[in-house]
């Protein structure tokens, strides 16, 4: 079975190869950087808040919105879901 953050990730390295009109991940990726990390900024605070009084179904929400913008970034510099595996690997030991 494959994950969905690896299906996600794989979708998102597809806009990037295939951008796509309408798309938000072209969008942003067309945007650069500085448009991405913005987002990830953002995520984070709002995680942040939901943390301290929305509730945990906010939570996941957030955290979802967080990961999401995490892969593009990751995409747009063509870095990969095993980059990040392979550093926690390395942390674990």
């Amino acid at each position: 079975m494959t994950d969905i953050l690896d299906t996600l990730f794989a979708t998102l390295q597809d806009r990037k190869v295939n951008p796509r009109a309408g798309s938000y991940t072209t969008e942003l990726l067309t945007a650069g950087e500085d448009e991405i990390v913005k987002k990830v900024g953002e995520e984070a605070v709002e995680i942040i808040l939901a943390t301290k009084g929305q509730g945990n179904e906010r939570l996941v929400e957030e955290t979802a919105d967080l990961l999401y913008h995490l892969l593009v970034l990751l995409v747009s510099r063509d870095l990969t879901l095993d980059d990040v595996r392979a550093e926690l690997a390395r942390r674990h030991k």
